[in-house]
Order: C-alpha cells, then sequence, then structure tokens
C-alpha cells in the first residue's frame, strides 16, 4: 500500500523560507510521478510542482525561481523547498503520487492517485 506523509509547514514571514517534505511508502520513486498541490479555502487545488521518473521537473508559473522540487531516492522522500514566500502561497500543501502516465500533464491533478494528508503553510505580510 501507498503511504504519503508531509510536513514542514507552519506559519512565516513574508520573504521567509520553508522545506516541506513528503515520506513516502509502498512505492519506488525509480517508476513515479510525484508532485505537491496546495489548496486555499474557497479555492480549487492547483498544480505547484511535479517531478518524473526520469527526474525532469514542471512548476507552476506563480512558483517560477522560489520553489524548488526534489527527491532523495535514499530515503523515499519528497522534497519542496520554497524561498520568497508571498502570502498568496498560503494553502495546504498536499503530496501526491502515481504510476507515470502523460508527462505533458504533471500538474493536473486528475493523473494522481495517491495523496497525503497535507501540511498548512501559512505567510503573513
Amino acid at each position: 500500500q501507498v503511504q504519503l506523509v508531509e510536513s514542514g509547514g507552519g506559519s512565516v514571514q513574508s520573504g521567509g523560507s520553508l522545506r516541506l517534505s513528503c515520506a513516502a511508502s509502498g512505492l519506488k520513486f525509480f517508476r513515479s510521478c510525484m508532485s505537491w498541490f496546495r489548496q486555499a479555502p474557497g479555492k480549487e487545488r492547483e498544480g505547484v510542482a511535479a517531478i518524473d521518473h526520469y527526474e525532469r521537473t514542471s512548476y507552476a508559473d506563480s512558483v517560477k525561481g522560489r520553489f524548488t522540487i526534489s527527491q532523495d531516492n535514499a530515503k523515499n522522500t519528497l522534497y519542496l523547498q520554497m524561498t520568497s514566500l508571498k502570502p498568496e502561497d498560503t494553502a495546504m500543501y498536499y503530496c501526491a503520487a502515481a504510476r507515470c502516465r502523460d508527462l505533458g500533464r504533471l500538474l493536473d491533478q486528475s493523473q494522481y492517485n495517491y495523496w497525503g494528508q497535507g501540511t498548512q503553510v501559512t505567510v503573513s505580510s
């Protein structure tokens, strides 16, 4: 069975940094696509960053240059390094995983089968 557990969220001031972690079990990174999504109250869930089994990455335009997705295969852990945080980054952040299928739609939530419970990120001005 696949289990994804996020951690690392918290409250930070605008301009600050956070590093989110997603501990994964029951799947192999070399055959999986991994991603981070976020959802703010009253808004749709949106794709933030994704990494495929070739370690190619995709980012939402709103976070390019500020967020970096990476994975540690030895630790079976996915990361999202977030810098220059803005109040509009405030959301619940979710880790998601799937066997890679459509590599052109890595930020589409319909591509993912497994989801973590989320970790809250709050950025104040």
